[in-house]
């Protein structure tokens, strides 16, 4: 209520939230103010509104003051070489990237702002290609319209990973009281920040359009249904699908850069509903293939024809797809370097381990969040040991070629349309792609789901969910038995009663469960949401079987967490 009272009382608060401030019940209050929206490992992400606990330009500028102080500590040369920002649709989103933009300069560090919204991938590529010592985007993905977000990142282009953000950290946390944070730039200051148009746009689309393996391919029989979901990739989708020669029908509705997402049921790829209106324009064009970004472009989603029906494709799948088709190409080419490594997740299907050792590609697995796929990028590029040929998440992100350093949803859309378009001179639908792979390899089913705890109780259950599972001896899961479990938060597998540590990977709130049969599931907090997520890879001999084994395994956990 201190907190409450300063914040309503302050003399220059912003008047829509002054309003907010002065409408609140006391159960607004008290989730508004109950605790400080934290600067985590992902930056900060959160539903905007007044408070410590909300996303709003006060907040903004104590992260941005801290990500400041940050920079400052590397040197006058750091601060030359500046800061890279970009924003999406979102509500705010413009304020709050040139709110960052007024503290960097007040610091006397140089910022490259985008005249208006672009990827979050182009982003990292700018970042690299203008030598810049960090970046910053202002998005919160794919959450709902009530939520925006603040990412950072470093001279790679990168997302800042725990060792980095931690430095980060303690500078935002010193800054006790956000609003005693004042504004005030001379004249000198303001020449620090540069407004950026085009020229980034061109070279970066150039890159993107270089990662094609035929683009020889015929492409008049492909059709395909595009939707940006209201979001940054429709100008980069655009101009890569026209100078790529591809035919495209786009979702006009949600191609407004519309922050409520009028048009769409949710902009997240991962959630079939976000495909109904896309796949209504797919059925009147009878396309291919189905095609959809989040709202900043780091990820996503395809629905393919197969037998006139229309099948959404998990991430991992779209995954599988990728990696044959990409794999085969660069050996049928003679493009396969050597000692070729990909990444995924410790979430992530087996399916696409298989197929990159059938193409003699190493698989490395890292923590979630593709800053950690990054940062193992550029110590490979460092040594020169490895050499990248892909990294994805299950989470319907993918990464093709590495001049970006996030995932990148604009790559990745024109590589699913290059498949799409090889596939069907062969008369096959990447569904029929799938099935293949399934007959080769096994089939296997992924699934992810997400159980929402929101405000104080809800993150307490959380922890009380984590606990229970960490702390349970479990023989069965399912009816299956639990060959070992992997607690990412103490380093340790156990299996057979033995304890052993496991391969060195940053300390994380993740456990992961393998059963004897081949199927794994995994647990972990979201580190950007209020929820708990629950990721199962069930390996079968037959899809009926596989499906039967997810059932028990949903119901199994369903009945420990109720």
């Amino acid at each position: 209520m201190e907190l409450y009272r300063r914040w309503a009382e302050f003399s220059d608060m912003e008047d829509s939230l002054k309003q907010q401030l002065l409408q609140m019940t006391e159960e607004e209050k008290q989730d508004a103010f109950y605790t400080e929206l934290q600067f985590g490992t992902a930056g900060m992400r959160g539903v905007l509104g007044a408070g410590t606990n909300r996303m709003n330009i006060y907040m903004i500028r104590k992260a941005n003051l801290g990500f400041g102080k940050w920079i400052q500590s590397y040197g006058e040369e750091a601060c030359k070489r500046g800061v890279a920002i970009a924003y999406d649709n979102r509500h705010q989103s413009k304020e709050f990237a040139m709110e960052s933009a007024y503290i960097l300069a007040s610091l006397g560090i140089v910022s490259f702002v985008f005249e208006s919204l672009r990827p979050t991938p182009e982003l990292s590529f700018t970042v690299r290609d203008l030598n810049c010592f960090g970046g910053i985007v202002i998005t919160a993905s794919h959450n709902p319209k009530e939520y925006n977000g603040y990412k950072v990142y470093d001279e790679t282009g990168c997302q800042l990973i725990p060792e980095l953000i931690a430095n980060v950290i303690q500078y935002v946390n010193e800054i006790e009281d956000p609003l005693s944070i004042k504004i005030s730039l001379s004249e000198e200051d303001k020449k620090k920040i540069h407004i950026i148009g085009d020229k980034e746009d061109k070279r970066y689309y150039e890159k993107v359009l270089g990662i094609q393996l035929r683009p020889e391919i015929t492409k008049k029989d492909l059709k395909i249904v595009f939707s940006p979901q209201h979001g940054t990739a429709l100008e980069a989708i655009k101009a890569v699908f026209d100078s790529a020669g591809y035919s495209y029908c786009l979702v006009e509705e949600q191609c407004s850069f519309d922050p409520d997402f009028s048009n769409t049921k949710t902009p997240n790829p991962e959630d079939e509903r976000a495909y109904d209106l896309a796949i209504q324009y797919a059925k009147r064009e009878n396309v291919d293939v189905v095609i959809t970004t989040d709202p900043d472009a780091d990820r996503v989603g395809i629905a393919v024809k197969h037998e006139g029906e229309y099948h959404l494709l998990s991430g991992n799948q779209t995954a599988a797809i990728l990696l044959e088709y990409v794999f085969s190409s660069m050996m049928e080419k003679g493009k396969m370097p050597e000692n070729p490594i990909m990444f995924n997740t410790v979430v992530t299907s087996d399916l696409g381990e298989l197929i990159a050792k059938n193409y003699g590609v190493e698989t490395e697995k890292t923590l979630t969040g593709f800053k950690f796929i990054g940062e193992r990028i550029a110590a490979y590029e460092k040594s020169g040991e490895k050499s990248f040929v892909f990294g994805y998440e299950e989470s319907y992100g993918y990464l093709i070629q590495d001049f970006v350093r996030d995932k990148d949803a604009i790559q990745a859309s024109l590589m699913i349309a290059e498949a799409c378009a090889y596939y069907k001179s062969k008369n096959k639908s990447l569904f029929t792609v799938l099935q293949d792979l399934y007959d080769i390899y096994g089939t296997f089913r992924e699934s992810q789901v997400s159980k929402s705890f929101e405000g104080q109780v809800g993150a307490k259950r959380m922890q009380e969910i984590m606990e229970k599972f960490r702390h349970t001896t479990m023989k069965e899961i399912g009816g299956i038995s639990v060959l070992a479990k992997e607690d990412y938060l103490t380093g340790v597998r156990y299996e057979a009663g033995i304890e052993n540590r496991m391969p060195l990977l940053p300390f994380s709130d993740v456990l992961k469960f393998y059963l004897v049969d081949g199927s794994w599931l995994a647990i972990r907090p979201s580190g950007t949401e209020p929820k708990c997520k629950f990721y199962y890879c069930v390996k079968a001999d037959t899809s009926e079987e596989a499906i039967a084994k997810e059932i028990l395994l949903h119901s199994a956990i369903e009945e420990m967490i109720s």
